[in-house]
C-alpha cells in the first residue's frame, strides 16, 4: 500500500477570538474560557478585561473585538447606536451590590447608612456600571457622601482592592467581588428592597472575522455548562 495512505494529518490551526468583558467577570470568564477551549480545541480565547464603559470606547475606536460582555445593558445601547453591534444583547447573568469593610469590621459598620463612620469609601468611577449601581444604592438609603471622602476605582476590581489593601475603610462592590475577597474583607448584605439588579449582557461585535466561533462562545456562556461556572462564582442566572 502506498505510504501516503498512512500520512499523518496536519495539526489543525487554532482560531483566536478576543472577548472584551467587564472586570467583575474576570475569574468566572477565565474559567469559562478554559472549559470552552477544552470543548472547542480549534478555538483559543483571548480576554480583555476592564470597565464596561472603557471597553465600549475601545470597541468604538476600532479595537479588534469579537465578543463583548458588559455589566449592564446600557453599554450595548451605545454600541447599537454606533453600529458596532447589530443585535440586542443576551442577558446571561445577574448580580447585585454588597457593602464590604476592612476585615473584622473595626469601625462597626452595619448598614449603608453607617458609611459616614468611614474616613475613606471606595466607589467605582461615576460613569461606569458599578459606579452607577452604587449611586442608586446610596440614593435608596438616603445617604449622601462627601466626594472628599470617596476614592474612585477605574473598575470593580480596583474598587474592591482599595479595601482589601487597607487604602479604604469600606466599599460598595458587586456580590461576586465580595465573594472573591472573602478572606481579605468583611461583607455586609444589602436588603433586596434597597439594592439593585445588575443585568449582564453579551453580544457578538460587528466586523469581527470570526463570527461563527464567536457565536459558539456566546452559546457556551448561555449553556448549562457556562451557567454552572457563573453560579460557582456567585452570579445569578438570567
Amino acid at each position: 500500500m502506498p505510504s501516503s495512505a498512512h500520512a499523518v494529518p496536519l495539526a489543525q490551526s487554532k482560531t483566536t477570538i478576543t472577548v472584551s468583558a467587564a472586570a467583575s467577570l474576570n475569574r468566572a470568564f477565565t474559567e469559562i474560557g478554559k472549559q470552552f477551549e477544552k470543548a472547542n480545541p480549534s478555538i483559543k480565547v483571548r480576554f480583555n478585561f476592564g470597565s464596561s464603559s472603557s471597553l465600549v470606547s475601545q470597541i468604538q475606536s476600532g479595537a479588534p473585538t469579537d465578543v463583548f460582555a458588559a455589566a449592564d445593558l446600557a453599554s450595548f445601547d451605545k454600541l447599537l447606536a454606533s453600529g458596532n453591534v447589530v443585535k440586542s444583547p443576551r442577558v446571561f447573568a445577574r448580580n447585585s451590590m454588597q457593602l464590604v469593610v476592612k476585615s473584622g469590621n473595626p469601625l462597626g459598620i452595619r448598614t449603608v447608612n453607617d458609611l459616614n463612620k468611614a474616613s475613606t469609601i471606595s466607589l467605582c468611577a461615576k460613569t461606569i456600571p458599578c459606579g452607577l449601581y452604587a449611586a442608586a444604592v446610596l440614593s435608596r438609603h438616603g445617604v449622601s457622601l462627601s466626594e472628599s471622602n470617596i476614592s474612585r476605582g477605574i473598575d470593580a476590581t480596583a474598587t474592591l482592592n482599595a479595601v482589601s489593601t487597607g487604602d479604604a475603610d469600606a466599599a460598595l462592590v458587586y456580590v461576586t467581588d465580595a465573594i472573591s475577597a472573602r478572606k481579605l474583607v468583611t461583607a455586609i448584605a444589602i436588603p433586596a428592597s434597597k439594592n439593585v439588579k445588575a443585568l449582564y449582557g453579551i453580544g457578538v461585535v460587528r466586523g469581527g472575522k470570526n463570527s461563527q466561533q464567536s457565536e459558539r462562545f456566546l452559546a457556551y456562556v448561555l449553556s448549562n455548562s457556562g451557567q454552572r461556572i457563573l453560579a460557582s462564582f456567585g452570579f445569578q442566572g438570567p
